[in-house]
């Protein structure tokens, strides 16, 4: 077989020929037009300091792997420099159109990729213009850097690698200090770039977790109708969230956020933003302030989880899991819990059906609801052994689980033990007949 070869049936090649032909003719790229990495055409052939020419995706490729020799010569390159060869390009965007009949496509005349000394020039006048409260001229730069972004996945690393994130942060914070509603329009393209850009660094967090810039990426989260600022917002307090835990304490005091993450994940908005805002929430009752959770059981928050847990798919209901497990932490978390006649039924069948780490929350729940739950101890003993947990859980250490898990699992085990006499399990519980208390 020839690589990269079309091919095309022979139809009728004369007006009265009326038995079409059944071979095949098979059309070869000359081999200067392949790229000598990936043997398939160039699209965007690049020539190194060796005389080579390549591909540039593949060489760069080749180049970020750490290599330092040309692959076709194995010379050590004396430079990284990688000149667009404009004469080849051209010679084999000509073959293609002259070959259209075998199916061959025109190849697109590639933009220049952005360089390292753009970027740095970029995020100067970027932090130049916040720095005078440009926001027109900060505006327009910002969306220079996004149509950059959208033209190559080269284009995104070398803009992150070269300290943009840092650059926009350090505006959004300038011009959230200024006036939220004068400014919100390049408030709003500053978070659409920096979404494709984390995980930040340092210097990136420290400016967009001020106080200032918290309390506009809530505004955001509050006041725009539109569903992408909305989900650009509620992405960002995630990815800062999970890069700095100190920064729970400081959200938590903004009025109202509470209120906005469950509407949230109550409405399901959109996959993307009902995700962020359950982790988020994971994030806020993590932390040592039991206020968190407390405000989140009070808000009816766990009977909510419980019907996202039991209907949602895999990664919602494992991060739903995780919330549940973490609110089964607090006396009042543990009460809503058990008057709900879904808990225990839900989070059995979650072990082992959805993943392991929503198997570890399961269990880790239902260990909490059994040991310290002193309402009704004994019937959530029983109603667990009703619904198979027994058989579960011998099953969930049979198959392997971390240590702490199963430490959690086999306690658990000696709890029921002594309810299991005269108790059989019920094979397949249906849901619909459970009482909801939602």
């Amino acid at each position: 077989m020839v690589l990269g070869a079309w091919r095309r049936r022979k139809g009728a090649r004369h007006a009265g020929n009326k038995h079409p032909g059944n071979s095949e003719d098979e059309l070869v790229i000359p081999n200067h037009f392949r790229c000598p990495i990936s043997l398939d055409l160039m699209k965007d052939p690049v020539t190194l300091s060796s005389g080579i020419t390549y591909d540039r995706e593949s060489i760069e490729t080749w180049l970020e792997a750490g290599n330092f020799m040309c692959p076709a010569t194995n010379q050590i390159l004396r430079n990284f420099d990688q000149i667009p060869n404009h004469t080849l390009r051209k010679m084999i965007q000509e073959w293609c159109v002259e070959n259209q009949n075998y199916g061959v496509e025109r190849i697109p005349t590639p933009r220049t990729p952005v360089t390292p000394v753009e970027v740095s020039e970029i995020c100067f006048a970027v932090k130049a213009s916040a720095m005078h409260l440009e926001q027109l001229r900060c505006l327009e730069f910002v969306e220079k850097i996004e149509r950059w972004g959208a033209e190559s996945e080269r284009n995104r690393r070398c803009i992150v690698a070269n300290g943009a994130a840092a650059a926009l942060a350090s505006a959004f914070d300038a011009f959230a200090n200024d006036s939220v509603e004068r400014n919100y329009k390049v408030l709003e393209e500053i978070l659409s770039a920096l979404n494709w850009m984390f995980p930040i660094d340092e210097e990136a967090q420290n400016f967009l977790g001020s106080s200032a810039s918290l309390r506009c990426i809530v505004w955001f989260l509050r006041c725009r109708d539109i569903i992408l600022p909305k989900q650009n917002s509620i992405i960002a307090l995630k990815e800062l969230l999970s890069c700095d835990q100190q920064l729970v304490d400081k959200l938590s005091e903004i009025e109202g956020i509470n209120e906005i993450l469950v509407e949230f994940v109550r409405k399901q908005i959109s996959q993307a933003i009902t995700k962020a805002s359950i982790i988020v929430i994971f994030h806020m009752v993590s932390s040592s302030n039991e206020k968190s959770k407390l405000a989140f059981v009070k808000m009816g928050f766990v009977s909510s989880l419980l019907e996202i847990i039991f209907e949602s798919e895999k990664s919602i209901c494992e991060r739903a899991l995780g919330v549940f497990d973490e609110l089964c932490s607090c006396k009042e978390g543990r009460e809503e819990a058990q008057s709900n006649a879904l808990t225990v039924p839900v989070l059995v069948k979650k072990i082992l059906r959805v993943s392991e780490l929503a198997t570890v929350f399961s269990i880790s729940a239902i260990l909490k609801l059994c040991k310290y739950g002193r309402r009704d101890e004994g019937r959530v003993l029983v109603e667990a052994l009703q619904v198979g947990a027994f058989q579960k859980l011998l099953l969930a250490i049979q198959v392997g689980c971390g240590d702490e898990t199963k430490e959690k699992a086999t306690e658990l085990l000696k709890l029921l033990n002594p309810y299991r006499a005269g108790l059989e399990c019920i094979e397949s519980v249906d849901f619909k007949n459970l009482k909801r208390s939602f």
